[in-house]
């Protein structure tokens, strides 16, 4: 069974669409998956904002991650939850699609982006364009199939040089053949920007287990997420992280990858003493 529309695709339905402004949406998780990070929970929003965008250029164009001015982590979620979308378009046009939203779980806050912008790129040079668009159809229609996605693997990086309380190192190598990469995407394979922000999160948890203080520290949020080029696969990343700031209860961490010499994407890890 081809896996396009369901090893990378997180909206079951598109409940309302004012096109190019705003748009619901819902995703069940499915309840036989070991985990869905919030990670994911963003990708969601990003594709239910980009049914919108996509569907206002008559799916001549589509959207790729580019840059979110803030994310914030402020629930959790788990297998067989269903997110209730919605986004909010600033501006959807052949050149970018920029946009906000939030994800609820029972009413309840869990994950909400502010200030993204996606660069628009021609569709037929990623998927084919009658297929999108019928995905469309279907979604605002009868929805589609629930419990598709079967959960993406944990990918491992190789642990570099750390310096407790200050900076770490390593090396990820993106991986090839996996699944998710025929549904993102079928003409032109890219490692989701969104894969690579759980992956930051695991990579700076040495980082933060060594800063001082004795406390637990979670992750609340990120700002300043940047992905400036395409991830293809067996692409090899350098990653690396240093605490910028500590503050009370409060840390910040810079995390970057680069291809080479060249930085590959950036972000800000916010963190919260519990």
């Amino acid at each position: 069974m081809s896996e396009h529309f369901r090893a990378f695709s997180f909206v079951d339905r598109i409940h309302s669409d004012e096109v190019g402004q705003k748009i619901t949406g819902s995703y069940h998780i499915p309840e036989g998956i070991e985990e869905f990070p919030l990670s994911l929970v963003s990708e969601s929003i990003g594709q239910c904002a980009a049914m919108s965008s996509m569907k206002a250029v008559d799916f001549k164009f589509r959207p790729v991650a580019g840059i979110a001015g803030a994310v914030d982590f402020s629930g959790e979620v788990k297998p067989g939850d269903t997110l209730e979308l919605e986004a909010n378009l600033v501006k959807a046009d052949e050149e970018a699609v920029g946009y906000g939203g939030v994800a609820r779980v029972n009413g309840k806050e869990v994950v909400r982006l502010h200030d993204c912008l996606g660069p628009m790129v021609p569709m037929e040079d990623f998927d084919d364009p009658d297929a999108v668009s019928a995905r469309y159809d279907l979604l605002s229609g009868e929805g589609a199939e629930a419990g598709a996605f079967s959960g993406v693997p944990s990918f491992a990086y190789e642990a570099g040089e750390l310096v407790a309380g200050e900076s770490v190192t390593g090396t990820f190598q993106i991986p090839e053949g996996e699944p998710f990469f025929k549904d993102h995407f079928p003409r032109n394979p890219v490692f989701p920007g969104t894969l690579l922000m759980n992956l930051n999160l695991q990579f700076v948890q040495s980082l933060i287990d060594t800063l001082d203080g004795g406390a637990s520290w979670k992750a609340v949020g990120m700002t300043s997420v940047k992905l400036r080029a395409f991830m293809p696969p067996g692409e090899s990343l350098s990653l690396s992280a240093e605490v910028e700031e500590i503050e009370g209860d409060k840390a910040t961490i810079l995390v970057q990858s680069r291809r080479g010499k060249r930085l590959n994407s950036s972000a800000r890890v916010l963190l919260q003493q519990t």
